[in-house]
């Protein structure tokens, strides 16, 4: 992935010096801290989790909470992306670092005390409501330097590789966060994940508002001479196609894990749950980088279509797994499948986004993952329980189904080539 220098290169300069690398332009210490501030919104749910459950002894009760902070996010998220667009994403994000660290020190403190379970649940909303939105913001901010900065000939392949590798760093620290938060719970304490979340956040969220790159958003919105659309731009069916079919692929995610858990259960393994979905995991990860290297011929809605329908294929083969070899071998496919359409999708948001609301979009797809993991884990937490197993796995076939049918819908949006084309230079 390649970017150009912060200032203007002029035509002899083009010829004689290399294009500067992404690397180069937002700097390492960037990709540091951008990585490092996710890893508390990844150690929120689980902790919230662990810490209710020791403290309360109520599983019912934790589920609840958890669930809780996945709704304050959804509700809060696309609000807090407007008010980046609106007032610059340092400001929004300094006040979040504190807002939301002090937020984890004050559900410890209810959850501890002797204090009623709503107080808790309105304690976890409000962990939800304040969760810097640093995955979306880092999305709209390389974004906005992509424009800003890149020649209009290779901004889709720039924009393609960043969301690649941002979409490989969210799976990353998904991973990783549940991983701290048993470190940290079974070394000190099970409050000791939320305090530490609290001091990453007020840390390296604080640092990321204050890296230079979020001034150079501000100063591309200050100096672009144009007001921002309309809101009423955000609701155009070419965008809210994406938000349904990321929902689809968040309901992927939340159905998956949890009817792979009753799978293992069935067998006396749950704990082994997670290593079975790491096998995806990992898969998607390394899928979601090589979408950089797919060719240009390859069009973004023929990516969508394809990816999305590995999935969906993949997703079948549930109806016919009995051991978990043959359920690694399904999770395999699958994870060929939903890293490149993820990718694919923010790429498409990227590009439509409605001048001056990028953030605002990307923490639309970004609440629209949350809201569909809390859903999707609900219900196949609840049909596994009642139904069985075989029941809740029909769920992630589902949530496949929408996401495949939102690239069916999204074909027929994206009408001809040269509007594809056009669609895969970002608009900020």
């Amino acid at each position: 992935m390649t970017h150009v220098s912060s200032s203007a290169p002029t035509a002899t300069s083009s010829q004689t010096s290399p294009t500067p690398s992404l690397l180069r332009t937002a700097g390492l210490p960037y990709f540091v801290i951008a990585f490092i501030a996710r890893l508390p919104f990844a150690m929120m749910v689980v902790g919230v989790l662990t810490v209710v459950v020791s403290a309360r002894g109520s599983l019912s009760l934790g589920g609840l909470t958890s669930a809780a902070v996945g709704l304050g996010t959804a509700c809060f998220g696309p609000l807090l992306g407007a008010a980046a667009d609106r007032f610059g994403q340092r400001t929004v994000l300094l006040i979040l670092a504190i807002a939301n660290g002090a937020m984890l020190l004050l559900f410890t403190v209810v959850v501890y005390a002797d204090a009623a379970d709503a107080l808790v649940l309105i304690a976890a909303i409000g962990i939800g409501a304040t969760a810097p939105q640093v995955a979306p913001l880092s999305r709209s901010r390389l974004v906005t330097l992509i424009a800003d900065r890149m020649p209009e000939a290779v901004r889709a392949r720039t924009t393609s590789g960043t969301m690649a590798y941002e979409s490989a760093a969210d799976e990353t620290v998904f991973v990783f966060g549940p991983f701290i938060v048993g470190i940290l719970a079974s070394a000190f304490s099970p409050w000791a994940p939320l305090v530490g979340a609290a001091v990453l956040t007020v840390v390296f969220v604080g640092a990321f508002a204050l890296h230079p790159s979020a001034r150079a958003v501000s100063v591309h919105r200050d100096s672009d001479g144009r007001a921002p659309s309309a809101a009423s731009e955000l609701f155009r069916p070419r965008l809210l196609v994406i938000v349904l079919g990321i929902l689809g692929v968040g309901m992927f995610f939340g159905t998956m894990l949890t009817s792979l858990t009753s799978f293992m259960a069935d067998r006396g393994a749950p704990e082994q749950a997670g290593l079975l979905y790491g096998v995806m995991g990992v898969g998607s990860a390394i899928l979601a980088l090589g979408v950089a290297w797919l060719p240009a011929a390859f069009t973004l809605r023929a990516r969508w279509l394809v990816f999305a329908g590995i999935l969906l294929a993949g997703s079948t083969l549930l109806l016919f797994v009995d051991t978990p070899a043959m359920m690694m071998l399904a999770l395999a496919i699958m994870g060929v499948g939903i890293g490149p359409t993820l990718v694919t999708q923010y790429s498409f948001g990227a590009a439509r986004s409605p001048l001056g609301r990028s953030a605002t979009v990307m923490t639309m797809l970004g609440s629209g993952i949350v809201v569909g993991q809390s859903l999707g884990a609900a219900v196949a937490g609840e049909l596994a329980e009642n139904a069985g197993t075989g029941a809740a796995l029909l769920l992630p076939i589902i949530a496949a189904g929408i996401a495949f049918a939102a690239g069916l819908v999204n074909w027929r949006l994206s009408a001809t080539a040269s509007r594809v084309l056009s669609e895969q230079t970002p608009a900020v």
